[in-house]
């Protein structure tokens, strides 16, 4: 019975296991033996990692700790951007931002493992860079725990480190805890030109005066950032926010233009430097050339100039005007010398840097002297006040509310009409207009023309001259009457060639602006800034007589006593304006002298304007320094913008031409743009007419019945022996200002 039990149990377990085939095979003995040798095994070899890392902690850890928290600063660090452009009308860069790399040293790295990177790195360092190896060597021993970060050379060329780049990444290099740090470096690489207008940024992104200073967010991007960290299992991870580049600012500047005007700018100065005072040949000398149809500055220059790439360069301060600790001009005036720039304190230096750096054209104030008196012609026209036949009688001095004030001449101009009074410069023509205009519709268009209000160029630095006129209620007699021809009132340069622009292209207003497009680093356009025009000053048929007088002051149409003829280019007919302003204190013998004008006469397309700030000469009061520099200047522009000759050439023009053809093919190396200068002029020889037309008619002024000094050359006045320049009736020896008692 117990047999047959057990078989029945062994026949069901039979059963029973074939019905659990599927299911998973239980661990037998042998099975867990093994499985537990090995839980003993793991068991023990973390045992030891723990005794391990007991014993690196306590006997090396804050070597590792160093070495990790080296890692992590190496692979943390910030992405420098690249400042933006400047370039030209026509892609000529004027200010550029190349890579530049700067030399790291971590003396840990190098000293770690017992000094094994020591001698293979210092011996590399040596053979590629210019160190004082003694200091280094000698840093690198007395650093080794201490520092991981020190610059001894700044700013280098990518061929200046390709060398020890390939001797560091050569197969088994021994050459470790050195790396370059990237940044940008700005570059001006036409060195001095366009100084004025560009400014110059300092090492920290951050301009200074002109474009650099102006569009200094739109010329700066955002700094990026690289982190590196370390995950659980030592994997160095990576994490990059890119840098954004500035934009790229494309100005209305032509880089031949502006070398053209800055040329003679500088060789005005060479010719004048030392001639009566040492010194440069003039306190201020400074020009524009602008677009009258649109507000384009094409170029703006003074004298002297400085090296954008090293403007702390105390070269150019030699001769020029010093000025004290708050930046005032020394009292009485000093002109600096090698010995001044020895003896000058840190501040003071300064003081004469930021005098040198200052754009003269836009941030200083002077009398405008008789380039106001289109101004004063247009309000009354436009005012209906006068008419183009109204005449004046000049008899050479005018009382105003107590006051003699002289005209340019001592024995007057006599009888002039409208076109005679702008073309021979006579102040008391000027004063009697005034007197009819009055001082309400005078002052309101000195508003109108923007006398005492910005422009709003865009360039750091524009001056103010709100309080520098005086209003209707405050301007007297004398004040109208000396206002008329530019005396007593101040303004500055960007503020007379705008509105005189105005006065010439029918009247229309544009804002004077140096930046016509703004692009991003790929090259697209984010900006436009087309031309403003902002108001209309004058009507078209005043802009047209404006245009008419203004001619009159340079061709034959003006008569003899033309004032501004000398400003003339051969083979061009163009209108313009002298200017002779007294400057402060009152017959000091000290004047700014100017001219501005505009080109071609027939079909304005530019306008010219020159300033000459106490020129150095003993007689200061003539505009033919200024004349001199608009002359030379537009022989070579005007071809250059393919502005054909119109008039006749004489015999001495065409070799003048042949001579200056010469010289610019010399300079520009037979370039494209010398090439278009010859076959231009050759053209407008060929081609040139006759433009002159009968002068108005009008009484003769009486000093030009003078005689001829045959030993001179001058006029003499019969009656008291004086001296008489024969192209303008001017004294040239004037022994009384030109304002009289004022």
């Amino acid at each position: 019975m117990r047999k047959a039990d057990q078989r029945d149990r062994r026949g069901t377990s039979r059963g029973a296991a074939s019905g659990r085939a599927g299911e998973p095979k239980r661990f037998n003995i042998k099975m867990q033996k093994k499985l537990a040798v090995l839980f003993i095994m793991v068991l023990l070899a973390f045992a030891g990692l723990s005794v391990r890392l007991v014993w690196i902690t306590r006997e090396d850890g804050e070597q590792y700790s160093r070495q990790v928290l080296s890692q992590q600063r190496y692979d943390s660090t910030t992405l420098p951007y690249r400042r933006g452009d400047i370039v030209d009308a026509k892609g000529t860069s004027l200010a550029v931002s190349e890579k530049v790399y700067n030399l790291v040293i971590d003396s840990r790295v190098i000293m770690y493992n017992n000094g094994k990177y020591y001698e293979p790195t210092m011996e590399a360092l040596e053979q590629c860079f210019d160190l004082d190896m003694a200091a280094i060597r000698q840093y690198v021993t007395s650093h080794a725990e201490t520092s991981s970060y020190y610059v001894p050379i700044k700013r280098m060329s990518y061929e200046q480190i390709q060398e020890f780049q390939e001797l560091q990444s050569q197969k088994n290099s021994q050459i470790r805890g050195i790396w370059f740090e990237e940044e940008y470096k700005r570059v001006y690489p036409q060195g001095s030109l366009a100084c004025d207008v560009v400014g110059f940024a300092t090492a920290d992104n951050e301009g200074t005066n002109g474009l650099e200073a102006y569009y200094n967010d739109v010329l700066n991007g955002t700094t990026g950032r690289e982190f590196g960290y370390l995950t659980e299992d030592a994997t160095l991870e990576r994490t990059v926010h890119p840098a954004v580049d500035g934009y790229t600012i494309h100005t209305t500047l032509d880089a031949n233009i502006q070398s053209v005007l800055e040329k003679y700018l500088l060789e005005f100065n060479e010719t004048h430097k030392n001639a009566v005072r040492t010194g440069n040949g003039a306190e201020n000398v400074a020009g524009i050339i602008m677009d009258l149809n649109s507000g384009n500055i094409l170029a703006m220059a003074s004298y002297p100039v400085y090296d954008l790439n090293n403007p702390r360069d105390t070269a150019p301060l030699l001769g020029n005007v010093m000025v004290d600790e708050v930046g005032n001009k020394v009292k009485p005036t000093k002109y600096i010398s090698q010995e001044d720039l020895d003896g000058m304190d840190e501040n003071l230096l300064y003081q004469n840097l930021n005098a040198l750096w200052r754009n003269f054209c836009i941030a200083d104030t002077y009398e405008p002297g008789s380039t106001a008196k289109p101004f004063t012609v247009a309000a009354g026209l436009e005012a209906g006040i006068l008419e183009d036949g109204d005449t004046f009688l000049c008899e050479g001095v005018l009382e105003v509310g107590g006051h003699q004030i002289h005209c340019h001449t001592r024995w007057g101009d006599g009888t002039l009409t409208v076109q005679q009074a702008v073309a021979y410069s006579c102040n008391v023509a000027l004063m009697k207009m005034a007197s009819r205009i009055g001082a309400d519709t005078f002052s309101k268009f000195q508003q109108v023309f923007q006398f005492g209000l910005k422009t709003n160029i865009d360039l750091a630095g524009e001056a103010r001259t709100a309080s520098l006129l005086k209003s209707a209620s405050d301007m007297d007699a004398a004040d109208l009457a000396t206002y008329s021809f530019g005396q007593n009132f101040n303004v500055t340069m960007i503020q007379m060639i705008a509105g005189f622009s105005s006065l010439i292209n029918g009247g229309y207003y544009y804002e004077p602006h140096v930046v016509d497009r703004i692009t991003n680093s790929s090259g697209a356009t984010v900006q436009n800034i087309e031309p403003r025009i902002l108001k209309q000053t004058v009507s078209e048929s005043t802009s047209e007589l404006i245009r008419k007088y203004c001619r009159a002051v340079v061709m034959p149409e003006g008569g003899d006593s033309r004032t501004g003829k000398t400003a003339r280019p051969a083979g061009y007919a163009i209108g313009g304006k002298t200017g002779t302003a007294q400057t402060l204190p009152r017959g000091n013998g000290e004047y700014v002298v100017s001219f501005m004008g505009y080109a071609p006469a027939d079909d304005p397309q530019i306008a010219i304007y020159v300033v000459v700030d106490r020129p150095n000469a003993a007689k200061q009061d003539d505009a033919k320094f200024a004349t001199g520099i608009v002359r030379n200047v537009l022989t070579e522009v005007l071809p250059y913008l393919n502005i054909y000759m119109t008039e006749e050439l004489t015999e001495e023009e065409v070799q003048e031409l042949a001579e200056r053809k010469l010289a610019i093919t010399n300079m520009y190396a037979a370039t494209p743009e010398a090439e278009d200068l010859e076959d231009t002029q050759k053209d407008g020889e060929q081609d040139a007419q006759d433009g002159g037309t009968d002068p108005d008619q009008g009484q003769e002024p009486a000093w030009k019945s003078f005689p001829i000094d045959p030993v001179t050359g001058y006029r003499r006045d019969p009656s008291t022996g004086a001296l008489v320049d024969p192209d303008t009736g001017d004294l040239v020896e004037e022994d009384f200002p030109a304002l009289g008692d004022l």
